[in-house]
């Protein structure tokens, strides 16, 4: 972009984030190492020390054991890692045909997707929690599905914050009444690191997902945080690294990157909650001042402070008569960058899966939009989609009530043949 490029407002950071200086510094200065890390010779122990390193670093920062941590290239990996592997790990031992997974309905797909190819490819049989009009899961759902259902249950997966509404699970409660009924719980928390307080040791889950791209590390960097007591089937197999459970040649300067996102993220945690909750705040009071009917998804928003419920970067509305994609479309030409829900889902004309689940209907579901704020945001990037929204929703609608008495004036002339 050239200096007189005017600066577009970046409200899209639960998308992907910019890389911050310190992971580039690490990446950089691993990289001017060369090495296996598998290789035994000098290089080659050099670069499994970096790798090493990132390991302890990463543990110690998120409160676990270093030989929890499995590199992965992102959440997806480590998501499929996880959930297909414990499934198969759990069935082999468990000794029965068609065991349970038990999901919500509002996951990434990175999640909902291996679910459902367990359930297609592998005969296991699916229990979707209830979720409320927050997107909250139901623990008394889960505590009578495994009171009932445990000894035929593989894992439990649930994330630890959406990725669209930005609820906040309960997922310390959650690792409880799996540990109480001896079923292994995968979380993804790729959301959730750098925004909320993260110990794994005090929350118990079985297995982490963590993504670097989303903290401000490099992407194709991430991390399984698994028990490593804990038995979990390859879903690739290779070279054995990584306790065999992850074969491929280790990335070095990723891990390194990675290593320094993790601990920029987590020693900023409580203070880029604050200065993002503080965005959160004034674009949702501007929202509903400029646009009245609008509607905010998910849990309220504090009035003041970091809400316990809801990521304190994310808003996430709905503006009825108006459809997302145009609504995108024209804040995309006003200069804001911003989304219709994941990115993994862009350009799919369907409405948000998670906003069905939690009882939206279809309509309200397609006009939906989600803000998104991080480290490089500031109050002109709030200043930006107030000031660029009432005339951005007012086009949208009118292209919404064209397409729409088109699509009846078609209709009709159909119906008169």
């Amino acid at each position: 972009m050239s200096s007189s490029s005017p600066r577009r407002a970046f409200v899209d950071h639960a998308a992907t984030a910019p890389l911050l200086a310190p992971a580039r510094e690490a990446w950089l200065a691993a990289s001017e190492s060369v090495g296996n890390p598998s290789s035994l010779h000098t290089s080659g122990r050099r670069a499994r020390r970096i790798v090493e390193e990132a390991r302890e670093s990463i543990a110690d920062d998120l409160r676990t054991r270093p030989s929890a941590v499995v590199f992965t290239s992102g959440g997806t990996e480590s998501d499929n890692l996880a959930v297909k592997g414990l499934f198969w790990a759990r069935r082999r031992r468990m000794g029965i045909d068609s065991p349970a997974v038990v999901s919500s309905a509002i996951e990434h797909h990175a999640v909902l997707d291996p679910v459902e190819w367990l359930i297609k490819h592998e005969g296991a049989a699916a229990h979707w929690l209830d979720v409320d009009e927050n997107a909250l899961v139901s623990l008394e759902d889960l505590r009578g599905f495994l009171a009932e259902n445990a000894e035929r249950t593989a894992l439990v997966t649930v994330m630890w914050a959406n990725n669209e509404v930005g609820t906040i699970q309960p997922v310390a409660q959650i690792a409880e009444l799996c540990r109480e009924s001896g079923v292994p719980f995968h979380t993804d928390a790729v959301q959730a690191l750098g925004q909320v307080p993260m110990d794994l040791t005090q929350v118990g889950a079985t297995a982490v997902t963590i993504s670097g791209h989303k903290i401000g590390g490099p992407v194709g960097s991430g991390a399984l945080i698994i028990d490593p007591y804990t038995s979990v089937e390859p879903v690739a197999h290779g070279g054995g690294q990584e306790r065999e459970i992850r074969s491929g040649t280790l990335d070095a300067p990723g891990t390194a990157a990675l290593a320094a996102a993790v601990r920029y993220a987590v020693e900023h945690q409580a203070e880029h909650a604050q200065r993002v909750a503080t965005f959160q705040r004034a674009l949702a009071e501007g929202i509903r001042r400029e646009v009245p009917d609008a509607i905010i998804n998910g849990a309220s928003i504090a009035d003041g402070g970091v809400s316990s419920e809801r990521l304190p970067g994310n808003v996430h509305v709905s503006i009825p008569g108006a459809e997302g994609d145009a609504l995108l479309m024209l804040l995309d030409a006003a200069g804001v960058d911003c989304s219709t829900g994941s990115a993994c889902t862009a350009g799919i004309p369907e409405p948000s899966h998670v906003l069905l689940a939690m009882g939206i209907d279809e309509r309200t579901a397609r006009s939906s939009l989600r803000f998104s704020f991080g480290r490089t945001s500031t109050m002109d990037d709030v200043d930006a989609v107030i000031s660029a929204l009432p005339s951005v929703v007012e086009r949208a609608r009118r292209a919404g009530s064209v397409s729409a008495s088109t699509h009846t004036s078609v209709g009709a002339g159909r119906a008169d043949r």
